[in-house]
């Protein structure tokens, strides 16, 4: 069962993150042949003050 792990910047919208979802799901089913019924895809949503860039948080760069 493949198992796709995503870390983005909190702030995409459910109709971006259902893309992303199937976008990645579609991959691993091309890639490795597996029933798209058993591939998962989790989004992990980090605030924007726990992800660093050269040494500075998301939130202070603005992004």
């Amino acid at each position: 069962m493949p198992f796709a792990q995503i870390y983005m910047i909190e702030g995409r919208t459910e109709e971006q993150k259902r893309a992303v979802i199937e976008k990645v799901t579609a991959a691993l089913v091309e890639a490795v042949g597996a029933p798209i019924a058993n591939v998962r895809v989790w989004i992990h949503d980090v605030p924007k003050e726990n992800w660093g860039i050269a040494g500075t948080s998301a939130k202070d760069l603005g992004r």
